[in-house]
């Protein structure tokens, strides 16, 4: 599947071609729903979502890699050493030696993506290495821009779209941030042990809830009614977000639209999960099903099959209707002067309605 996904992707220079399957590797061993949903995509698409990935999970684990024990001081020196290769990397620069960064390099250069998104991101990561806790809901979305809203912006050159990409932008950054906000409610009990709140102190406060109160539930393994009230003011939090991101789901190309529609489904479906265990997500992780991961799978399969299906027979539709008008003498105008034959659809940018939508 590599090799096919690198051909397809016209990727042919064997050290590149190295640097994308390591970066396929660590998201297929570290985001299982990520990996599964870009399974989705066209097979040219993947290994720049590969490559977007990988990079992310490689800072990300600089700062959280717990089967160390670096100080703080050493994961940024960690962080600045990447961040040096990463805009020597984007400057054009002699091609480094480190396969992620190398792969990441390539993708940005192929889909034009803007060098701010990594720099916001490298932003929020070196953050992550002092700030333990956040105040206001506010003040947690200013980190997540960086952290997870970029990601969504990172994107949306990979997978295309069928309007403007400045009217599609705001849902992909929404999108990001309704992920990361799945995550947080998921792992608030992994991040406390980091010494890490990712939930907003005021929404923590308008319940009750405290430091020492979450630790105590983490200790005994106990419930509290506060907590529980709290975590549920977080998954509606989470769902309007998601209310904000939905919108842009028709503005992708169709033949992506099936993948972030499935990752949009399985991350929701973790805030169900997460309901359904009573919100124990200080006691135990909560683990989507996976005859539900499965069902939102093989339905993505089907709307993917539904969509390149109609990309091939507007394709054919084109050519037949070429095919057609060759050979025709030309019509004359009221002139004398010869018509011209109809040419090619152009594909058209901006606002313009891609073929396939028009069902």
């Amino acid at each position: 599947m590599t090799r096919r996904e690198l051909d397809a992707a016209g990727i042919t220079d064997p050290a590149l071609r190295a640097a994308y399957s390591r970066c396929r590797a660590l998201n297929a061993r570290h985001g299982r729903t990520y990996f599964l949903a870009t399974r989705l995509l066209p097979a040219d698409r993947r290994p720049a979502v590969h490559a977007l990935y990988g990079f992310a999970r490689w800072a990300d684990d600089i700062v959280d890699d717990t089967a160390t024990d670096a100080t703080p001081g050493e994961r940024g020196a960690d962080l600045t050493r990447l961040d040096g290769l990463l805009r020597q990397a984007l400057d054009g620069g002699r091609p480094t030696a480190e396969p992620v960064v190398r792969a990441l390099a390539d993708t940005a250069a192929r889909y034009a993506i803007e060098p701010a998104h990594f720099t916001d991101f490298m932003a929020s990561m070196r953050a992550d290495l002092t700030v333990t806790d956040y105040g206001t809901y506010a003040d947690l979305r200013a980190y997540m821009h960086g952290s997870a809203a970029v990601i969504g912006l990172q994107m949306l050159p990979v997978l295309g779209t069928v309007t403007a990409r400045a009217e599609a932008a705001p849902h992909a950054a929404a999108l990001g941030v309704a992920f990361q906000l799945t995550n947080f409610l998921r792992d608030v009990g992994e991040d406390l042990d980091r010494g890490r709140i990712y939930l907003p102190a005021d929404l923590l406060a308008a319940h009750g809830v405290q430091r020492d109160l979450l630790r105590w539930s983490r200790r005994t393994g106990r419930h509290d009614p506060r907590i529980t009230a709290a975590l549920r003011a977080a998954e509606d939090l989470t769902r309007g977000v998601y209310r904000e991101a939905a919108p842009g789901l028709a503005m992708l190309d169709p033949v992506a639209r099936p993948c972030v529609r499935t990752a949009f489904l399985l991350y929701r479906n973790i805030l169900d999960t997460v309901a359904d265990g009573g919100y124990a997500v200080l006691h135990r992780r909560a683990v989507v099903p996976r005859r539900r991961r499965a069902v939102v799978a093989a339905d993505g399969l089907a709307r993917v099959l539904s969509a390149r299906l109609a990309a091939r027979g507007t394709t054919t539709g084109r050519r037949s209707r070429l095919a057609a008008t060759a050979g025709r003498p030309a019509r004359r105008t009221a002139r004398g002067a010869p018509e011209p034959r109809p040419t090619a659809a152009v594909p058209l940018r901006g606002g313009a309605q891609d073929p396939t939508e028009a069902r």
